[in-house]
């Protein structure tokens, strides 16, 4: 078994990271990383878009030669992960002796970790592995309604969470949507920003005692917003700049850049 080690740190340093594990191509602009992965022992892709707010999404396309273990460190800012699996099969566990969580096609699976021990995922040798992780932190998060609704359903004072389940197949399309999105620059990053709340919204709703009472309400505002967005994107210049201000001060959005660390 191949064993990787991946210390944690801001965006584009786990990306860098990953680029020197997985021996990758790495190219990075606006925010939106693409990996792409051909080597003697493994080949594929990992792509990833960090927000002004740290969340993050990844999505991972990979196919190992030989059986591979990756431990990554707890993250300083506490994030709450939601993974979904397309194809194949991940395995977790806290620790190199810790129970072993096995997250097969169409399962999806919660988790968090902000203790002293390791997360390790387990990669099969040549099987196609296909799944996107979705994370939230906890720690520095502007969305303090949202995050704290997060920390009470996916954390726990050992610092250690996870939950293995189906896939809600509203998510899966919330996913699909995410991927396709047609708008650039402003109108898409509002577009997506909006999808993966909607998403989180989600699954804070599924993991509630009162689920089903409150699912389609969410759902609803997640569209009014969407539809919102949508409708910016065929204004003109100055028409848009307007209303996506409006917009970012009626759903508390908030645009700051950051400097990142391009790969050469």
């Amino acid at each position: 078994m191949r064993k990787l080690y991946l210390n944690t740190g801001e965006f584009d340093t786990v990306f860098n990271d990953l680029k020197d594990s997985f021996c990758g191509k790495l190219t990075a602009k606006n925010n939106e990383y693409n990996l792409e992965i051909n080597s003697k022992w493994t080949k594929g892709s990992i792509k990833g878009t960090r927000f002004d707010d740290k969340v993050l999404f990844m999505h991972f396309d990979l196919e190992f030669h030989q059986e591979v273990s990756l431990s990554i460190e707890s993250m300083k800012t506490a994030p709450v992960f939601f993974v979904y699996c397309e194809n194949g099969t991940v395995s977790h566990s806290f620790g190199a002796n810790g129970e072993k969580k096995v997250l097969s096609k169409n399962q999806s699976a919660v988790l968090s970790n902000s203790s002293v021990i390791n997360s390790v995922l387990y990669f099969e040798s040549y099987k196609r592995i296909q799944f996107t992780l979705l994370g939230m932190p906890t720690l520095t998060n502007r969305d303090s309604d949202l995050v704290s609704q997060v920390k009470q359903r996916f954390t726990n004072d050992s610092g250690n969470y996870i939950y293995v389940g189906k896939e809600n197949p509203k998510i899966s399309d919330k996913i699909q949507e995410y991927k396709t999105v047609p708008q650039k620059g402003i109108v898409g990053t509002l577009l997506k920003k909006s999808i993966l709340k909607n998403i989180i919204e989600m699954e804070v709703e599924q993991h509630s005692f009162n689920y089903l009472k409150t699912f389609d309400p969410v759902v609803n505002i997640a569209k009014r917003q969407i539809n919102e967005i949508k409708r910016i994107s065929t204004m003109n210049f100055s028409e848009m700049v307007a209303a996506a201000k409006l917009f970012r001060t009626k759903y508390h959005f908030s645009f700051k850049p950051y400097n990142q660390k391009l790969a050469s």
